[in-house]
C-alpha cells in the first residue's frame, strides 16, 4: 500500500516574481530530475544534493519521493530545494528508492498541486511518482484519453493541471493490468514532445528519454546503487560514476534484478542546443563535450566573426563569463570583472518595494566603476530574449563611465518560440523576432551589436547540425506540432474541448513545418505574461 505525504501551500498565495520588473528576462530553465535505487544509502539525501546540483534548472518547486519496498511517500512545497526540505523532513524519508524534481513550469502554473514528483495510486493499490523535465506537443490528446478514463469511473482527485500529471494519470491506469514497466512501453510511443522520465513504483525505479532525446538524461553507477539525473554534474556532486547516456527512445527499468534496456522507439536524436549555450551548467559533459568548452569555443568564434577595438572583455555574470574568456583569447583584449553579481537574488517569495523596483537590474548585477570608468568594452552575455536586461545594462555601464559599450551573444537572434521544454516569451514579445540586428542594437542603446552564427555556434558543440535541435533560432521544429489553440502553457487551465477535440475560436492549421507558415506560431510557454515581464 503506498501513501502520499504533502505539504500545505503555505507560498500558493503569494504572487509570481513573474510579474515583477525587477526580475531580469533570461530564458528560463525548464525542470531537472533526478532518481537513485540504492539500498542501504540514504537516499533521501542524495536526492537532495542531486537536486541541490540541478536548480538551476527550476527554482518554483521542489520534490522528493522515497519507497522503502511496501509503501512510497511524497514530499513536495514550492521554494528552492533548500527552502521545501530540512534534516528532519529528509530523516523522515527513508527508503532505498527516490524519485526527486526541481521545477520551472512550462505547462501548468506556479501552484502546489503542479510540484513534482507527481504522485498516483493504482487500482491494486501501488503507487507511482514521476518526474518530468520537458514539454510535450500532444497534451490535448493525452488529456482526452484521460477523459476517456473519468468517464469509466477512474478519478484521482488531483487538481494538478500538467502534462506531466496526464502521463503519471494514463501509466497508473494502465499499471495496474499490465505492471509498470508493460505499462510504459504502451504508453511511451504515445507520448510526443521532449520528456527525460524519472519514475518509480514500491520496488523498480524507472528513466525514459523521448525519441529525439531534446533534454539530457544520463545514467550514472554508485558503489552500492544506481544514479539517473538531468545532467552529469549532478552524478559527481553524489560521487556516482557517469556510465552513459540514457539513450533517445529507451526506457530503463532499475531493481533488484540489475538494470534492464528497452527500445520504445527508434532513436532520431535531436539534442538541444541551447543547453550547450546556457541551460546546462558549465562543468556539465553533453555528448561527451564539457559545456564549459563549448561556450569559450563560441566566444573564440565570435571573436572572428564580429571583432572590435576595445580596451577591456566583460561577462555578464555568470553564464556569460566562459563566452567572455573565449572572445577575450580569440581577440587578445584583456579579460576582466566590471560586473558584480549578487549571488542571493533570485526567485524570492518577498515582493520588493516599488522603490527598490525602480532599481531593476541593479538588485542583481553592480558596476565596478574603477573597472570600467574610460574604457570601451566589449560586453558578453549567452542571449538576448526580450532585450530589457541588454538595455538597462547598457544604460548602468554608461552611467558608470564607459566610453563604448560594444554587446556580443553568445547564441544567435533568438526569433521563434520554445515548445520543448524552454520557457521563452511569446514570438510577439522576442525583440530578435520584429528587429533586424541593427534595429536590436538601437533598442538596447549599444555601440555595436553582433551575435554568434548558428554555423560556429553548432560547431562549438561538436555535434552534427543534424543531431540538434536549433528551431528557437532557425523556426525548424524537429517534432510536428500541432493547431495552436492545442499549444500553450496554460492549455490544461483553459476551457476544455470539445468533443471535437478543437478549443473554441478558430484553431488554425495544421502545421508540419513552422517554415511553411511562420506567422501563427504567435504563442510560448511565457505568452501569457509575456507583457507583464521586464
Amino acid at each position: 500500500m503506498s501513501s502520499s505525504r504533502n505539504e500545505t501551500p503555505v507560498h500558493s498565495d503569494t504572487p509570481s516574481d513573474e510579474a515583477d520588473p525587477s526580475v531580469d528576462d533570461s530564458p528560463k530553465e525548464e525542470c531537472g530530475v533526478f532518481g537513485v535505487w540504492a539500498p542501504g544509502e540514504d537516499v533521501a539525501k542524495l536526492t537532495y544534493y542531486g537536486l541541490y546540483a540541478l536548480q538551476h534548472r527550476g527554482q518554483e518547486a521542489a520534490g522528493i519521493a522515497v519507497s522503502d519496498g511496501r509503501r512510497m511517500v511524497v514530499f513536495k512545497d514550492l521554494g528552492l530545494v533548500s527552502q521545501v526540505f530540512d534534516e528532519q523532513t529528509l530523516s523522515s524519508l527513508r527508503g532505498h528508492l527516490a524519485v526527486g524534481h526541481c521545477r520551472y513550469s512550462t505547462t501548468g502554473s506556479t501552484t502546489w498541486e503542479n510540484a513534482q514528483p507527481v504522485f498516483r495510486t493504482t487500482a491494486t493499490g501501488s503507487g507511482l511518482a514521476l518526474g518530468h523535465n520537458g514539454n510535450l506537443v500532444n497534451t490535448a490528446e493525452l488529456r482526452e484519453e484521460v477523459g476517456k478514463l473519468q468517464d469509466k469511473g477512474r478519478d484521482s482527485g488531483v487538481q494538478a493541471t500538467t502534462d506531466s500529471d496526464l502521463v503519471a494519470e494514463l501509466l497508473a491506469a494502465t499499471a495496474a493490468d499490465t505492471g509498470v514497466e508493460e505499462a510504459a512501453m504502451r504508453l511511451l510511443p504515445r507520448v510526443r514532445g521532449a520528456f527525460s522520465f524519472v519514475f518509480a513504483d514500491e520496488n523498480t525505479l524507472y528513466a525514459a528519454r523521448d525519441p529525439h532525446g531534446v533534454r539530457p538524461l544520463v545514467l550514472g553507477r554508485l558503489e552500492r546503487g544506481w544514479v539517473v539525473a538531468s545532467e552529469t554534474a549532478a552524478l559527481d556532486i553524489v560521487g556516482a560514476s557517469m556510465v552513459r547516456e540514457v539513450e533517445p527512445g529507451e526506457l530503463l527499468a532499475i531493481d533488484a534484478d540489475g538494470m534492464r534496456s528497452s527500445r520504445f522507439a527508434a532513436p532520431e536524436p535531436k539534442g538541444c542546443v541551447f543547453e550547450y549555450v546556457y541551460l546546462a551548467r558549465p562543468d556539465t559533459s553533453i555528448s561527451g563535450r564539457s559545456v564549459h568548452a563549448a561556450r569559450v569555443e563560441i566566444g573564440r568564434r565570435l571573436a572572428q566573426e564580429a571583432p572590435v577595438e576595445a580596451d577591456l572583455v566583460i561577462p555578464v555574470p555568470e553564464s556569460g563569463t566562459p563566452a567572455a574568456i573565449g572572445y577575450a583569447q580569440g581577440s587578445g583584449i584583456p579579460y576582466g570583472q566590471g560586473l558584480v553579481k549578487n549571488a542571493y537574488v533570485g526567485r524570492t517569495f518577498i515582493q520588493p518595494s516599488q522603490t527598490i523596483r525602480q532599481l531593476g537590474i541593479r538588485l542583481k548585477l553592480n558596476p565596478l566603476r574603477d573597472v570600467i570608468r574610460g574604457k570601451r568594452l566589449v560586453v558578453v552575455d549567452d542571449s538576448i530574449v526580450r532585450g530589457n536586461t541588454q538595455r538597462a545594462l547598457v544604460r548602468m555601464l554608461r552611467e558608470a563611465g564607459a566610453l563604448e559599450v560594444h554587446v556580443r551573444i553568445a547564441s544567435p537572434p533568438v526569433r521563434w518560440p520554445c515548445f520543448y521544454g524552454i520557457d521563452f516569451a511569446s514570438r510577439a514579445e522576442l525583440v530578435a523576432s520584429g528587429l533586424d540586428t541593427e534595429g536590436v542594437r538601437r533598442s538596447i542603446g549599444a555601440d555595436t551589436l553582433a551575435y554568434v552564427s548558428v554555423d560556429n555556434m553548432v560547431a562549438a558543440s561538436e555535434q552534427p547540425r543534424s543531431r540538434l535541435c536549433c528551431a528557437c533560432f532557425d523556426g525548424e521544429y524537429p517534432i510536428p506540432l500541432p493547431e495552436e489553440a492545442r499549444l500553450g502553457k496554460h492549455l490544461l487551465e483553459a476551457p476544455a474541448l470539445d468533443a471535437a477535440g478543437a478549443a473554441s475560436g478558430d484553431p488554425g492549421p495544421l502545421r508540419e513545418n513552422a517554415r511553411d507558415t511562420p506567422a501563427p506560431l504567435s504563442v510560448g510557454y511565457g505568452a501569457a505574461e509575456a507583457l507583464n515581464r521586464p
